[in-house]
C-alpha cells in the first residue's frame, strides 16, 4: 500500500475506480483542476509516494527533481514510447521511480468518427465550417465501397480504422515502420510513404505523439482534391507545407485542436476540427480506469 497517492490534475477514473484507490494508499488526494506551473504540481505532490497523471500536464525532471519520496508515477493515458511520453521517463527511472501507463482504451470512439465524418463527407451530409450546405465530396453522393485510403502507422487503432473502412469496401494500403504480414493476408498493400500519398484519395495518419512525417515532398507527393485525416494527438506535418496543401482544393479533419496545431485554422473552410477528445467515451473511461487500477496493484504487488 501507498502512504500517499496524489492524482494532480483530473484522471477520468469512474466513481468505482476512485474507490478503489482508498484500499491502496493510506491517503489519497484527487484535484480536479491542472496545476498551472512547476511548482503548483511540487506542491501538489509535496511528500507523496505515488502520482496520477493524465495527457493534459507535462511531468518534467524539473518537477519529480524536488519530489524525492516518489516511487511510482501513474499515467492514467496512453503511453507507447518514453521520447512521446508527458512524462521524463528517463529520468524518472534514473531515480528507480516505476512509470506505467495504458494503451487501447479510447480507439473504439476514433474509428467511429472516421467512418462517421467520411461518410458525411463523401455523401455531403451537414454543413461546412462557415455554416453553408455541404456538397458531396466528388459532386454525387458516393459510398466507401472502392474507395482508396492509406493508413499511416498500422499500430492498434490504425489498424482497426483499415479494418472498418475494409468492411465497407474500401481498398486500403498502408505505411509502417515495418511490414504487417496479417495485415496483407487481409488485403492491405505496403506502400513507400509516397507512393501510399500519391495513389489514395483519403489519407489517416494514426502515429505517436509528436512524430512528424508529412514535410513538403511528402505533399507535393500527395496533391491536390484530397482528404487527410489525423487521428494523433499532434500535427503530423510542417506547418508551411501543410498551410498551402489546405489552400487548395483539400479537406483536413481531426477530432481535437492539438490534433490540428494551430488554433487559427479552426476557422478555415478547409478544416474541419469538432474540437472534442473523441476517444472519451463511457466506455473508454471504463476501460482506462480498470487499467490504471491493474497497473498500481502490479506494481504494489512486486514492490
Amino acid at each position: 500500500m501507498f502512504k500517499k497517492l496524489v492524482a494532480i490534475e483530473p484522471v477520468s477514473l469512474i466513481p468505482m475506480a476512485e474507490k478503489k484507490l482508498q484500499s491502496l494508499a493510506e491517503e489519497v488526494i484527487l484535484y480536479e483542476d491542472m496545476p498551472s506551473s512547476v511548482n503548483e504540481i511540487v506542491k501538489r505532490i509535496g511528500d507523496a509516494d505515488a502520482v496520477l497523471l493524465s495527457y493534459t500536464t507535462t511531468l518534467g525532471k524539473d518537477a519529480i527533481a524536488q519530489c524525492p519520496n516518489i516511487v511510482y508515477i501513474g499515467m492514467c493515458c496512453s503511453l507507447y514510447t518514453p521520447e512521446s511520453a508527458n512524462v521524463d521517463i528517463e529520468y524518472a527511472n534514473s531515480r528507480n521511480i516505476t512509470v506505467t501507463g495504458i494503451r487501447d482504451y479510447g480507439d473504439e470512439g476514433v474509428v467511429e468518427y472516421v467512418i462517421s465524418e467520411l461518410v458525411n463527407a463523401l455523401h455531403g451530409f451537414g454543413i461546412n465550417p462557415d455554416g453553408s450546405p455541404r456538397t458531396p465530396w466528388n459532386g454525387l453522393p458516393s459510398e466507401i465501397t472502392g474507395l482508396k485510403v492509406g493508413i499511416v502507422g498500422l499500430g492498434k487503432s490504425g489498424g482497426m480504422i483499415a479494418d472498418a473502412l475494409h468492411f465497407f469496401g474500401a481498398k486500403v494500403s498502408y505505411y509502417s515502420r515495418t511490414k504487417k504480414p496479417e495485415a496483407e493476408t487481409k488485403g492491405y498493400q505496403y506502400l513507400p510513404l509516397k507512393k501510399l500519398l500519391s495513389e489514395n484519395e483519403v489519407i489517416i495518419t494514426c502515429l505517436n505523439k509528436n512524430t512528424i512525417l508529412l514535410h513538403n515532398e511528402e505533399f507535393n507527393a500527395f496533391g491536390n482534391h484530397k482528404i487527410l485525416f489525423n487521428t494523433g494527438l499532434s500535427p503530423a506535418w510542417d506547418d508551411q507545407p501543410f498551410n498551402a496543401w489546405l489552400k487548395e482544393d483539400n479537406r483536413v479533419y481531426c477530432d481535437t485542436l492539438g490534433a490540428l496545431g494551430d488554433k487559427a485554422l479552426l476557422n478555415h473552410p478547409h478544416v474541419n476540427c469538432v474540437n472534442i477528445s473523441v476517444g472519451r467515451t463511457k466506455q473508454a473511461f471504463d476501460r482506462l480506469s480498470d487499467k490504471v487500477i491493474h497497473n498500481i496493484e502490479s506494481f504494489l504487488k512486486k514492490a
